[in-house]
């Protein structure tokens, strides 16, 4: 049963991770992009590759200024303190792509088709985060944008309220996705 239980993790991961895309941080352009990963190496640069996490304490050190460009969770996951997405972080961790950050909240087959769904249960996620997008899946619980480019993707929801920092910050993000809440300047 463990046997299997680890397969079928590693499944789920190299489903995940199997998909690719160019991302020019156009919306529209974007439907299809996933995790990659870098080769195997001892150089490996460790923010190129996913961080697929399945427990709270994971979830926010991935999501902290020292972790990966791209978080993908393998299930439902509730963390019980405040959630903070920080730091700068480029498209597949290449510093000479576009500034990008992305949460996965879903996972996809070999054929990028999305398999399962999840929900991030928080009292309150806060992005400082530039170009940060949340895509498949729900939040729930209220989420602050304080930097410039948040997007939530048609396939993702946020089961609380979305409040940004100031208009500025609202007039660059792009929701495309259900807010269930107040969307407003707080």
């Amino acid at each position: 049963m463990k046997l299997f239980k680890v397969l079928v993790v590693a499944g789920v991961s190299a489903a995940l991770l199997s998909g690719c895309g160019s991302n020019n941080n156009n919306a529209a352009n974007n439907a299809g992009t996933a995790a990659t990963t870098a080769p195997a190496t001892e150089q490996t640069d460790a923010k190129s590759t996913a961080s697929i996490v399945n427990q709270a304490d994971a979830f926010t050190a991935a999501v902290s200024e020292s972790g990966n460009w791209i978080v993908a969770v393998l299930n439902d996951l509730t963390v019980d303190k405040d959630v903070v997405v920080a730091g700068e972080f480029h498209d597949k961790g290449d510093a000479s792509a576009a500034i990008y950050r992305k949460l996965a909240l879903y996972a996809q087959d070999a054929d990028h088709k999305v398999t399962a769904t999840y929900t991030l249960t928080a009292p309150k996620v806060t992005v400082q985060s530039e170009n940060f997008r949340v895509q498949g899946g729900t939040i729930k619980g209220d989420v602050y944008v304080e930097a410039n480019g948040f997007n939530l993707y048609k396939d993702a929801t946020i089961d609380g309220n979305l409040y940004y920092a100031s208009e500025d910050v609202k007039a660059t993000a792009v929701i495309e996705g259900k807010v269930t809440g107040a969307n407003e300047v707080k």
